[in-house]
């Protein structure tokens, strides 16, 4: 069970809701310590002075911040003690907005507000209250002496607080070089095949079906190492070479996922020998009629696309 790491309460006009903050997010990377290769013994961080080249202890250091190359500006702890923002131990909600206006480029780390016993009531009363509106409040917080911005939303029978950027730490995209400037180049028929393909691909969202798969072979490695069994290294499989033509490429991705598609379903009764039914089935149709004449690609072209185009399978897993 996450522990809590903040109490205090959630204010909005004259109402006070008392919560606790814990963890909603746990990251899973593996760690490894830095070890001596010779004999195993955990390698120590020391902290030397590049002038003298002596080691400095913790009470003789300070806090510098560089103007220019070699030149710092000390600041004592006090002072900057002295500019800690005041913690009120309320998450001030200043404005309720519509949670789509907020590009995803905004939100930092994720905590659920638990409710204090005493304002289970309150708590409940602004879940509901905010998922019938479809509007999340942006606050203020401090955590830790930190000031923070961050929006609180209704996230099934929980809320939640999201830490958030300011507006000056996300880069302007007009400080991003080689955006594509223009009209779009493309024809009409290599518009309608991407959208054709990304109709094709296109589900729900269930988190559950993606997994860290790098994490999980790391850690089966280490299981078997531990366990002392032999690893053997798979051989590496020479990737395809990257596909020019875009149309081939489009035309190639649409016939890998109708095969994908028909193979699934054929696995699960008549409908897959069929090739699809309903909207996949309209899908595979628009694809092979997709010069909007009826007519599809000469045979040897698409077998060659086919060829050529990097599988959607093995994009994943590599």
């Amino acid at each position: 069970m996450p522990r809590s790491l903040w109490t205090g309460s959630i204010s909005f006009g004259l109402v006070n809701v008392p919560v606790k903050v814990t963890t909603a997010v746990r990251k899973k990377d593996v760690r490894f310590h830095q070890l001596h290769a010779k004999d195993g013994s955990r390698i120590l961080q020391k902290r030397f002075c590049a002038e003298e080249g002596v080691e400095v202890g913790y009470e003789e250091l300070a806090k510098g911040y560089e103007i220019a190359p070699g030149q710092y500006v000390l600041i004592e702890p006090e002072e900057l003690e002295e500019l800690d923002p005041i913690a009120t131990h309320t998450v001030d909600i200043e404005d309720f907005v519509a949670l789509d206006e907020i590009d995803p480029l905004f939100f930092d780390s994720s905590y659920y507000l638990v409710p204090d016993d005493r304002g289970e009531k309150a708590y409940r009363l602004l879940l509901e209250a905010m998922r019938e509106s479809g509007r999340v409040g942006i606050a203020r917080v401090v955590m830790r002496t930190k000031q923070y911005l961050c929006a609180v939303r209704p996230v099934q029978d929980a809320l939640v607080m999201t830490t958030m950027n300011f507006a000056d730490e996300v880069v302007d995209q007009s400080q991003l070089e080689d955006l594509p400037a223009g009209a779009l180049d493309a024809s009409e028929r290599e518009l309608r095949m991407a959208r054709q393909l990304i109709d094709s691909l296109a589900t729900e969202f269930d988190p559950t079906r993606y997994h860290d798969t790098y994490r999980e072979e790391v850690l089966e490695l280490i299981e078997k190492k531990a366990a002392g069994q032999e690893v053997v290294t798979p051989v590496a499989h020479e990737r395809p070479a990257p596909v020019i033509d875009l149309m081939a490429a489009l035309e190639a991705s649409l016939a890998q996922v109708k095969d994908a598609r028909s193979g699934k379903a054929g696995g699960d009764g008549e409908a897959g020998a069929a090739g699809g039914t309903g909207a996949e089935g309209d899908q595979d149709a628009a694809a092979e009629e997709s010069d909007g004449e009826g007519t599809a690609p000469p045979k040897g072209k698409k077998a060659a696309a086919k060829k050529a185009a990097p599988g959607r399978s093995r994009r994943r897993a590599s």
